[in-house]
């Protein structure tokens, strides 16, 4: 079980305003969080990752506390261990796509499993910049999974891939997560996007002001 309640001031277009929320998430659910722009859905994953902190709040991960600003408590970025998605992919531009995946794991096997989830066996001796935007982004995907996370962060994990690939790739992982037990976050701009695959939504509105 995730358990998170939190208020963090968010500086949207040179206005201050406060994301507030309290959710309980069962692990091993797959959640999407949707919303209008700026209003903190990144910043939520953030704030779940220990990348960002929020000025009020307690995170609780399978009865281990994360965070807990009311008694100083916030473990590192690296002790959370999650998978991180980051939107605009943050790959290592030398690094080929095999040595990103061997920096997360130090398993040949899984590694090649991954490439084959995302298909990219005949690319992994690239460096991203000759892979293709939806190539960038199956990488980072797979990077984020090769630690073999309790808990994924996706922030628009599929945006650059076509619907083909879309639908196949998340057929994969869709297995894939419910074998490893994982607990998945994707954050997505698209209330329709990806129906049917989800336990439950979180819809994130326009923060207090």
């Amino acid at each position: 079980m995730i358990i998170f309640d939190i208020e963090k001031n968010l500086n949207s277009h040179n206005n201050l305003s406060v994301l507030k929320i309290a959710l309980e998430i069962p692990a091993g659910s797959i959640t999407k969080i949707y919303g209008p722009s700026g209003a903190g859905k990144t910043t939520l994953l953030k704030v779940i990752a220990g990348l960002s902190k929020p000025e009020k709040g307690r995170i609780t991960v399978n009865n281990t506390i994360w965070l807990d600003t009311a008694n100083t408590i916030s473990i590192s970025p690296q002790e959370r261990k999650v998978g991180f998605v980051f939107q605009h992919y943050a790959l290592f531009p030398n690094m080929t796509v095999q040595q990103h995946l061997s920096f997360a794991a130090n398993d040949e096997t899984w590694i090649k499993e991954l490439l084959a989830i995302g298909k990219l066996e005949s690319f992994a001796d690239q460096k991203p910049e000759y892979l293709s935007g939806g190539q960038q982004q199956r990488l980072a995907i797979l990077r984020a999974l090769a630690t073999k996370p309790t808990l994924l962060l996706m922030d628009e994990p599929f945006s650059a891939l076509d619907p083909d690939m879309k639908t196949e790739l998340i057929r994969e992982l869709q297995i894939l997560w419910k074998k490893q037990g994982t607990t998945v976050f994707i954050v997505s701009h698209n209330p329709q996007e990806l129906a049917g695959i989800f336990d439950q939504e979180i819809l994130i509105e326009s923060p207090c002001r």
